[in-house]
């Protein structure tokens, strides 16, 4: 029988679109606007059709006709769209043209009359005004004929096997006579909580994550590129023999990926000076170093949120990546999609700056997959393990430049900046909020 089919809008790398085949979906299409962030799913998804655009007036017909999909149902929906929520007085929040974004993915809900529907976002949008913007939401998503679980719920990744705390609204949603998925339980409490709850343990840590991985500073060539053939590795804990794909159940019910797992992927690293690195060895654990502001990872505990900075329209800035817990330095981007939950045969950008903001901007895989299989459940289909290998795409996918990548896709460079001469300003506003993607946060 075939599995279930799933398209991603707003997809980043994919930590979505792994999750949701770990559990057991095909990902039959991709959407993302990000030429860069494009080529990566693309090279982590040999199969999935992507597409490098804007979802704004993209028409459900064209994605099922990119996927294939003519005349096959579309199980669901899913994606984080970038949104603020601020209020207009007198006006509907999802009137805001900053908020279009939004209205573009039920629009598409309805266009490919998709089953079920996975709607993910800030924790800010449940507090405070913003609230108004969830209950419109669910009202919109009510007048094209889906009803949504409630009441809805903020899902943190270290209740689901992730060694990071990460707070995600989660809104399911389903056809109307169509069963709804529930809510995935948490299975882990989170590395160093002093609470005892009968059948929860506290998880991994980021020793239990990170221990296994040589130290990219033994390794010269790392300066310069992102990977190096490793002949020793550190004795994994059950986490990190997941993350390697070491047994079986590291794969889940995905597709086995065709990879060579003594190559160490995705570690450019960064030349500290030594008065850096001082500082660092003088931090403690689960402190926050005072001039750089850098934060320290606790060994027996979990990170904190890892985060993606931003894009290019609001000054090309990156979130600092944590200091690692045993070495005075910052961690890598393959660390950093360790203690997202992100397999090692899963690539990044080969730029520390791109690298870091697609593991900061995905929702965390194992999160994902939580979800995806309490949807699996209700639409009562059984996940198998597929027997086919994928290869992974090309190398060259992982090493474009913005214009290189612009030009693989045949699009313009978004610059990500309002063209306020045009009279596409609407247009142009959304592609900008598109372009920073999930770097928009709220406390």
């Amino acid at each position: 029988m075939a599995r279930p089919i799933g398209i991603d809008l707003f997809s980043g790398a994919g930590g979505l679109s792994l999750g949701f085949e770990q559990a057991g979906f095909d990902v039959a299409a991709a959407v993302e606007y990000d030429p860069i962030h494009a080529a990566v799913h693309k090279f982590n998804f040999p199969e999935c059709a992507v597409l490098c655009r804007s979802v704004s007036g993209l028409k459900g017909a064209e994605l099922r006709k990119l996927a294939e999909l003519e005349g096959r149902q579309v199980d669901v929906v899913f994606g984080g769209p970038p949104c603020q929520g601020f209020s207009l007085i007198g006006h509907r929040v999802l009137d805001d043209p900053r908020n279009a974004l939004v209205r573009e993915f039920v629009r598409l809900v309805k266009e490919l009359d998709a089953n079920h529907f996975v709607f993910e976002n800030v924790k800010g949008l449940t507090i405070g005004h913003h609230r108004r913007f969830l209950e419109e939401l669910i009202e919109m998503f009510g007048d094209i004929g889906y009803v949504v679980q409630m009441p809805w719920r903020v899902l943190n990744a270290f209740s689901f096997g992730v060694p990071q705390s990460r707070e995600r609204l989660i809104l399911l949603g389903a056809k109307k006579g169509l069963r709804l998925p529930s809510y995935p339980a948490a299975i882990t409490l989170g590395a160093g909580s002093d609470i005892a709850l009968p059948g929860l343990n506290n998880g991994p840590t980021c020793a239990d994550a990170l221990g296994d991985l040589p130290d990219a500073e033994r390794f010269n060539e790392l300066l310069e590129d992102d990977c190096v053939r490793i002949s020793r590795w550190g004795r994994p804990s059950e986490y990190a023999r997941s993350m390697r794909c070491q047994d079986g159940n590291g794969w889940h019910c995905g597709y086995r990926r065709a990879w060579n797992p003594d190559v160490l992927t995705s570690s450019n690293r960064t030349n500290h000076t030594i008065i850096s690195r001082q500082r660092f060895s003088e931090t403690k654990e689960g402190a926050v170093e005072p001039i750089s502001r850098f934060y320290k990872l606790p060994s027996g505990g979990v990170a904190n949120t890892l985060r993606a900075g931003t894009d290019s329209a609001r000054g090309a800035f990156t979130s600092p990546r944590p200091i690692h817990y045993r070495y005075p330095r910052c961690i890598t981007v393959r660390e950093m999609a360790r203690l997202h939950g992100f397999p090692d045969w899963f690539r990044f950008h080969v730029t520390k700056w791109h690298g870091a903001r697609q593991v900061g901007n995905a929702v965390p895989p194992p999160l994902a997959r939580a979800v995806a299989e309490r949807l699996m459940a209700a639409i009562g289909r059984k996940p198998a393990r597929p027997a086919k290998i994928l290869a992974l795409g090309e190398e060259t996918l992982l090493q474009l430049n913005m214009a290189e990548a612009s030009r693989f896709w045949g699009v313009s460079v978004p610059i990500g900046r309002r063209n306020r001469k045009s009279g596409n300003r609407k247009r142009k506003q959304v592609e900008i909020e598109e372009t920073r993607g999930k770097a928009l946060s709220y406390a």
